[in-house]
This record gives C-alpha cells, sequence and structure tokens, in this order.
C-alpha cells in the first residue's frame, strides 16, 4: 500500500513523499477461526455408541471401510449431460461422405 506523508530532513526542511507502508493480512475478526474437534455427543450409525469427537467417530468409520458423507442435496440432483450439437455433427458427416465420393481415402503410416 502506498501513503504520503511530510518528511522532516535533517537541514530544516519538510518534503512530502511518497512512503511504502506494509500491512499484514489480517482477519477482520479477533482470532482465526479454529476448528476444533470435539461436537455434541451423536449415535453412530455404525455401531451404535456414542460419540463426542470427530476424529473417533471417523476413525470407526474408515476402520469398517465405510464413507461419510454430508446432508448436501446437490449430490442426490441428477447432473445436466451436455446436449450434442446435432447441426455439427450432421455436416462433420456430409463432409467425410463427400471426401468418399470424391475418392480422397486415409492411408495409415
Amino acid at each position: 500500500m502506498t501513503s504520503y506523508q511530510w518528511i522532516d530532513l535533517e537541514d530544516g526542511r519538510s518534503v512530502y513523499r511518497k512512503v511504502e507502508t506494509y500491512q499484514p493480512k489480517r482477519s477482520h475478526l479477533a482470532c482465526p477461526m479454529v476448528a476444533t474437534d470435539s461436537m455434541e455427543p451423536v449415535q453412530s450409525m455404525l455401531d451404535g455408541k456414542t460419540y463426542d469427537s470427530k476424529s473417533a467417530l471417523r476413525s470407526t468409520y474408515r476402520a469398517a471401510g465405510m464413507v461419510e458423507v454430508g446432508n448436501d442435496p446437490a449430490r442426490l440432483r441428477p447432473r445436466k449431460r451436455p446436449r450434442p450439437d446435432r447441426k455439427a455433427i450432421k455436416d462433420t458427416v456430409q463432409k467425410a461422405k463427400a471426401r468418399f465420393d470424391r475418392g480422397e481415402r486415409v492411408r495409415p503410416n
């Protein structure tokens, strides 16, 4: 960031100069976000035990070969497949047929 300020020289003069000011990147929050390992007690869908540690719960899932999934509804939505450009396909086939009818052949190397 650049700013301007008055600088007093040794000979008694003052000059208005550009001064580079460095400000470290900081959040407007008082402290960084902390993701803790603790949570409200939940009952495991796998073994029925109650866990209050995310890592302990996930380790039991991993040990059993399970995959933990969230509740994001977007994952259940069908994905939109791109529609083929029928006109471009038709033009390409017509060009290939015309080249074949003219006698052009592709020779493998």
